[in-house]
């Protein structure tokens, strides 16, 4: 048995030559596409109807609805499948929560979906009504879910379905910590990957399916590891993580698919920006003897449905009036890359904790911590809409302000650059301090190495037993992104500030053009 990765025909084989393969089966795929029905500008925001008509725009579910097509006209035997997070991210989850996502997925022809961490935004109660909605099944298999009347007896951990004659085995993840990522609420208990993975894995054999595919909304460090430590997996469709993996795209992160051991997993972005399509040949026995493909970017090449277009026409009129109305103007681009401002400081972060910042320093508050995964896009030059603005904060969340030991602070600075390595949205953008952090110091012993804090012109050492007031989002505050201490610790909390949103759109229009800057708050040693 030899490996070959071939890149001029982005093909990985096993059992070169010799392997007789009596089924193929093509893996359409998207994940992470957090409510983007409308075509987005490369900054992964809106854009507008000139700029897509001139073909400067992606994505878009009407787009989707002609390449899925045209992808299932090359294939014998295809499915669809959704890597979570489809949930939240624009004005139309806000008003829709998930009937539109359902509507649209049905209307795609999705065979089968894994929960997302999103999806749990609005609690379990949101969920359901989605599941009820849905002609197909969402699957979450790392989960005690029996206390959870909503879920219980209807979510399933794993689903086989058949295509061809032959059947599938389809297994889902959901992230670890999505208790301290969104809403799942006190009666679900998220468990180890690998451990859930492998029990379905072995139940779904037992039961004579050797065709087995983990949908993932884990991220693409852990596929790779249950890749290495299960046995009997033949593709993870990944998401959580917003990974481009490709073999012509200079800024994937690695090979479409990557291959560990003769797992294929794969991964496409984000937002509807690109469809996953992986060609994979089985043999007789179940084993993956090929596996190609690339994900298709959605550009302006790819012709849009008019009847879809019409329908997210209609229901975008009743958000119009907000996103269309012009708050600011920017000088330049204002950077919410997610690369960069989950692992340093960026402009998009500046702005927004800056604007927190503001809005309270006449309350006490001389501190100002943003978690990275709140900032959910850039936005671009010249005129600022509420629309934009409300793409790049979509979660309603509040201002919160309490007050904390300085203890307490270095604590949160130090989940805040725990995992930064993983792309984790608790990554902290701050105002009215800085901070050094090293990454070769190992996590949770002594990464952040300096803090100063802002009083008056100066800068001042961080007084561990001072207390200090801070502001952050609620949910941070609630304890979310691994922010506990924030619960736990922190004193006189008050939750119900403005919506962060119309806090940074009020920012801006003070600003007259706002200039995007870095300041070297955060350094990394």
């Amino acid at each position: 048995m030899t490996d070959r990765f071939l890149t001029a025909s982005f093909a990985f084989t096993l059992m070169a030559g010799t392997a007789s393969a009596d089924y193929s089966l093509t893996i359409l795929h998207t994940n992470d596409f957090h409510a983007r029905f409308e075509p987005i500008s490369k900054y992964d925001s809106g854009c507008s109807a000139e700029d897509n008509a001139a073909g400067e725009c992606f994505g878009g579910t009407a787009r989707l609805v002609t390449a899925i097509t045209e992808a299932r006209t090359r294939s014998n035997n295809a499915i669809l499948v959704d890597g979570g997070d489809q949930f939240q991210g624009t004005l139309f989850y806000t008003y829709y929560k998930g009937a539109l996502a359902a509507e649209m997925m049905n209307k795609l022809g999705y065979d089968a979906m894994t929960v997302g961490n999103h999806e749990f935004d609005d609690g379990p109660e949101v969920l359901r009504g989605f599941m009820d909605s849905i002609d197909f099944p969402i699957l979450m298999s790392n989960a005690d879910y029996s206390r959870e009347a909503l879920l219980s007896g209807t979510l399933q951990k794993s689903v086989v379905i058949e295509r061809g004659g032959e059947k599938l085995g389809l297994i889902g993840l959901t992230p670890q910590d999505t208790d301290e990522l969104a809403s799942p609420g006190p009666n679900i208990v998220f468990t180890d990957p690998v451990d859930a993975v492998q029990s379905e894995v072995d139940r779904l054999e037992d039961e004579g399916v050797n065709k087995i595919i983990v949908l993932s909304h884990s991220g693409y460090v852990v596929d790779q590891r249950v890749a290495a430590e299960t046995t009997g997996v033949d593709v993870i469709v990944g998401g959580h993580s917003n990974t481009l993996l490709s073999n012509t795209n200079e800024r994937a992160t690695g090979p479409y698919p990557t291959m560990v051991g003769s797992t294929a997993i794969v991964q496409a972005y984000a937002y509807g920006k690109f469809l996953g399509e992986l060609n994979v040949t089985f043999n007789d026995a179940g084993e993956v003897t090929e596996a190609v493909g690339e994900p298709l970017v959605m550009d302006g090449s790819v012709a849009e449905d008019n009847a879809t277009t019409d329908r997210i026409a209609e229901l975008a009129k009743p958000l119009d009036e907000i996103r269309q109305r012009v708050v600011a103007e920017t000088a330049a681009p204002i950077n919410g890359d997610r690369d960069v401002c989950r692992a340093q400081e960026c402009e998009m972060g500046n702005l927004v904790a800056d604007a927190m910042l503001a809005r309270v320093k006449d309350q006490g508050v001389s501190i100002a911590i943003a978690n990275s995964g709140g900032l959910r896009a850039s936005i671009d030059a010249g005129e600022v809409t509420m629309g934009e603005v409300l793409t790049v904060l979509p979660f309603q969340n509040t201002l919160s302000t309490f007050q904390l030991s300085g203890a307490g602070i270095l604590a949160a600075l130090e989940n805040g650059v725990s995992q930064v390595e993983e792309g984790a949205g608790r990554f902290p953008q701050v105002a009215g301090m800085k901070f050094i952090w090293d990454s070769s110091v190992a996590t949770g012993e002594g990464r952040v190495v300096e803090v100063m804090i802002a009083e008056g012109d100066a800068w001042v050492p961080l007084d561990p037993a001072k207390i200090y007031g801070v502001v952050t989002n609620n949910y941070v505050r609630g304890g979310g992104d691994g922010y506990k201490i924030f619960s736990t610790d922190g004193m006189n909390a008050y939750d119900y500030g403005p919506d962060l949103a119309d806090v940074t759109a009020e920012y801006l229009t003070s600003q007259g053009p706002y200039r995007p800057y870095t300041d070297g708050r955060i350094s990394k040693r």
